[in-house]
């Protein structure tokens, strides 16, 4: 059975309208959400942006049953051993609910903007795994490392990537890997590549609702979002079922949905009684 995250850049909504859109996408079938994890807003710099981890710790304290992410945390941005006191600390508050979703850094001027330090591509890359690496120690019983409370229940990784480097990640510390949507049709050799890993992909969604204008949904979309190409697809109920369906059936088992209407509580509600129940996926 397939996953559903909802994929909510937290940019200039206020964290009510966050906390509405968390609130209904539960209620309408979604397994999680997922935020992002920049200083400044991409692309839209001027716009309002709330810091990643205090906004994934507001929304786990106003639901119940949602899991809690990012695609993904800027490992650049925080320390290893503060990261991973974090991620207890939400762990636990959430009742097991939080994700680790975590990456080298996908917008070098943004660090250097702020004297982050984090070097070249090579170099954040080899950060990351330090990173990987010192996690379950700091999680664990190192008796150097091991910091009080210990982790329970575990708490699962989110890597992505295709690249040799990262899938040589994933391989060795994840539970998800999430590949690129224009990437899946290399899915059976990654697959070989991630180990015991699980696949999931991002897919942006111009949703066409009952009665409404498709033309005008696809042209906001594309204007929004065109610069995706496959990343984008839009369609109706039947036809966004059959595209995930297809999907799910090359291995994909999670798709973080980005809306382009940014995530309209009656998009959510309707998509999930139409999509997320569908038959295909409660079967």
């Amino acid at each position: 059975m397939a996953e559903w995250f909802l994929f909510l850049p937290q940019i200039r909504f206020g964290m009510d309208q966050i906390t509405e859109r968390a609130r209904v996408a539960e209620a309408a079938g979604f397994d999680g959400i997922a935020f992002i994890d920049h200083l400044l807003a991409p692309g839209a710099e001027s716009q309002p942006l709330w810091e990643a981890m205090t906004v994934a710790t507001w929304v786990a304290a106003r639901t119940e049953r949602l899991r809690i992410g990012h695609l993904v945390l800027c490992d650049a941005l925080r320390h290893p051993a503060v990261l991973a006191k974090q991620a207890v600390t939400i762990q636990q508050a959430s009742g097991g609910r939080f994700e680790l979703g975590l990456g080298s850094g996908s917008i070098p001027k943004e660090l250097s903007r702020f004297d982050i330090g984090a070097g070249n591509a090579a170099a954040r890359r080899e950060r990351l795994a330090r990173t990987l690496d010192a996690l379950p120690r700091y999680w664990g019983n190192d008796p150097d490392l091991g910091m009080a409370p210990a982790v329970e229940p575990p708490i699962p990784i989110v890597i992505g990537g295709s690249g040799p480097a990262t899938m040589e990640l994933v391989r060795r510390h994840a539970d998800w890997c999430n590949l690129p949507v224009n990437q899946l049709d290399r899915l059976p050799d990654l697959r070989g590549q991630a180990g015991s890993a699980r696949v999931s992909t991002q897919q942006a969604v111009a949703f066409v609702g009952a009665g409404a204008d498709r033309d005008r949904v696809r042209e906001v979309g594309t204007r929004r979002f065109g610069y995706l190409g496959d990343g984008l697809v839009c369609g109706d109920a039947a036809e966004l079922t059959a595209h995930f369906s297809a999907r799910a059936e090359q291995g994909v088992e999670r798709f973080y949905i980005w809306f382009t209407d940014f995530a309209d509580p009656a998009t959510l509600t309707e998509f999930g009684a139409t999509v997320i129940r569908a038959p295909d996926f409660t079967a």
